[in-house]
């Protein structure tokens, strides 16, 4: 696996910092086949893209764009090479509700849950359940 000096690394403790983890939306096309199905080689992932597929060498530099950021590892598989997701899912998860929160409900978690209840996407139950979390606490 490679790694370059001025990719972001996880803060000491494993965790990424959400400010350092930004990719466009064909790069997390290809995190989210890799999130999805593990270790796999370009042509695999190409194979596991609706049609129209963009061209072999195009998914390519895609891929050593997001392995230059540190997002991606990869590790020898006969003469050709399987990657692998090294940013785990839910720190990018987590960056991106952050972001919904911060640009469409003005930085407010209660104005995002209280929309969620509204559009019934949120049932009572849930909301319970997010009680019993956050008392957890």
């Amino acid at each position: 696996m490679r790694r370059k000096d001025k990719a972001p690394k996880s803060a000491g403790d494993g965790k990424w910092r959400p400010e350092e983890i930004m990719m466009t939306a064909k790069e997390e096309e290809i995190m989210r086949l890799l999130w999805e199905g593990g270790k796999m080689s370009v042509r695999e992932m190409l194979d596991r893209m609706p049609e129209p597929k963009p061209h072999v060498n195009t998914v390519s530099t895609f891929v050593r764009q997001l392995e230059a950021k540190g997002y991606v590892g990869h590790e020898a598989a006969g003469v050709s090479y399987k990657y692998f997701a090294i940013l785990p899912k839910k720190n990018f998860s987590r960056k991106t509700l952050g972001e919904v929160v911060k640009n469409y409900f003005n930085n407010n978690m209660l104005s995002m849950v209280s929309a969620l209840v509204d559009d019934e996407k949120l049932t009572v139950e849930q909301l319970k359940e997010l009680i019993e979390i956050i008392e957890k606490k």
